[in-house]
């Protein structure tokens, strides 16, 4: 059975990332990457429909400790794949992967001070176990294997083809055919206009709108200045910028909420019409209650403007033969319909932990600093923001493991575990966000405390301080040192 100081899960943007920073900052440790799948990348590799890209600007998406030097800010999904296994080569840890290990248990032992992590591995699913001193998860947050489909009536009717974004075929001809994307996420609102480039009319069906913002593909002020400054001046500049103007508009959403509907409902003025109806895009929630969609250069707008695509409020009341008759009495004809119906959230891959010999039930659990888990040792997971980019939040997580592991080195320590010992600290809800796929699974989720350090900021300002700056041993944080025998 091998053994690695750290074991990290997950060879995706958030992985690689963790794999980089910690040779940067522990050289002399030894890790491995155990990824289920047999390739880099996560999400920008696993998803693979039209003109899939970033919701985000790859100066806060991008690494901290390896500038974007590409023109686009808002990139397309190879791009992003090539900048992870770049960055992987760069740091020298694409040789530390070992593909198709899939990660299934995961049990601690406080007399050990050690993890031993299970996977299956090769067409047999054979069974093959590491150790760890610390075991580093980085997983994302859904379920790799299926997307979220509804209970919908009469689909086994449909007499053309149905797709989820998360499974795409490689062969699907959709030239010159009627197309129905259900949803009104972040991938519909990609898809429909990159469908809407071949298919011959392109409909989103929405059960409810979502805010929807325009920006430029490229950002001006981050090109400019890679042309006067060096490139790692430059893209420190352009994030800070970058994430000042998030903060901004995410607090006056959440302070200011009428008057940002009002600068949202003028956006989509501007790109489609006073004529237009703005029904399709006013929610009922306020912004930021779910994760505004965002489109590069108004390219949903063109299309709707253009009359490439469609976008039609309302409930499917059943599938039939040629398409879908809704819930009004109107009747949608499709050759294909994408089900763009969102995620089934999923924490740590399913990963089974022990404790101890005792189960651990996650959602008994309350996160500490957004990353470990109340009574779990030696274990942190990398979860990024809802309302910024994923990368800031797991870039400062990884510096923290990083710190944590040198604070247990230079005492002598073994075992960290985070222990709510403050009697005043009650537990909340661990995300406010109301989509779809974080109420689904709320009752499967850890708790957040009431303060610091168990309460989530969602601030990069703040978490800054806390995980770059703050005290390790922060009187929540319990050391034991090494047992000798």
């Amino acid at each position: 059975m091998e053994h690695f100081d750290v074991i990290i899960v997950g060879a995706g943007l958030s992985g690689i990332g963790a794999a980089c920073q910690l040779r940067l900052r522990h050289p002399r440790k030894s890790f491995v990457i155990l990824e289920g799948r047999n390739a880099m990348g996560g999400t920008w590799d696993l998803f693979r429909y039209p003109g899939v890209r970033s919701d985000s600007d790859m100066y806060t998406l991008g690494y901290r400790f390896r500038p974007w030097r590409e023109a686009k800010a808002i990139a397309d999904a190879p791009s992003i794949l090539n900048y992870i296994r770049d960055t992987a080569a760069e740091f020298n840890v694409d040789k530390e992967i070992r593909y198709g290990h899939r990660v299934r248990r995961a049990s601690w032992s406080t007399a050990e001070a050690l993890w031993t992590v299970e996977t299956e591995t090769g067409p047999n699913k054979s069974v093959v176990e590491f150790t760890c001193s610390f075991l580093y998860l980085c997983t994302g947050y859904y379920d790799y294997d299926a997307g979220y489909m509804p209970d919908w009536s009469g689909v086994e009717r449909f007499g053309g083809q149905i797709v989820h974004p998360q499974k795409w075929p490689e062969d699907l001809d959709y030239e010159g055919k009627h197309v129905v994307v259900i949803g009104s996420g972040a991938t519909a609102v990609t898809l429909v206009p990159a469908m809407a480039e071949k298919a011959k009319h392109v409909t989103m069906l929405q059960r409810s709108p979502t805010y929807v913002v325009s920006r430029p593909a490229e950002d001006r002020i981050a090109n400019s200045l890679r042309r006067l400054l060096p490139g790692r001046s430059a893209y420190v500049i352009t994030r800070w910028k970058n994430v000042f103007l998030q903060m901004f508009f995410y607090n006056l959403a959440r302070s200011r909420p009428e008057l940002f509907k009002w600068m949202l409902a003028k956006g989509v003025r501007k790109n489609l019409g006073e004529e237009y109806d703005l029904k399709h895009f006013t929610p009922q929630y306020n912004p930021w209650d779910q994760r505004l969609c965002l489109v590069p250069d108004s390219d949903l707008f063109a299309s709707i403007r253009e009359g490439r695509a469609t976008i039609v409020t309302d409930q499917i009341e059943t599938f039939t033969e040629t398409g879908l008759k809704l819930k009004s009495g109107a009747h949608l004809n499709a050759d294909i319909i994408v089900t763009a119906t969102g995620l089934v959230l999923k924490l740590m891959s399913g990963l089974q932990l022990t404790v101890d010999g005792s189960r651990v039930d996650l959602s008994q659990t309350m996160t500490y600093k957004g990353m470990m888990y109340s009574d779990i040792p030696n274990l942190a997971s990398a979860f990024g923001y809802t309302n910024a980019s994923w990368t800031l939040k797991c870039d400062l997580t990884s510096e923290y493991v990083c710190r944590l592991l040198k604070h247990m080195d230079q005492h002598g320590y073994a075992q960290c575990t985070p222990r709510v010992s403050d009697p005043a600290i009650t537990p909340v809800p661990a995300i406010d966000f109301t989509s779809g796929y974080v109420l689904r699974a709320l009752h499967t989720l850890p708790q957040q405390g009431s303060k610091t350090p168990w309460r989530l900021h969602q601030n990069y300002v703040k978490d800054l301080s806390m995980l770059r700056f703050g005290r390790v041993d922060d009187g929540a944080m319990e050391f034991k040192a090494v047992t000798l025998k």
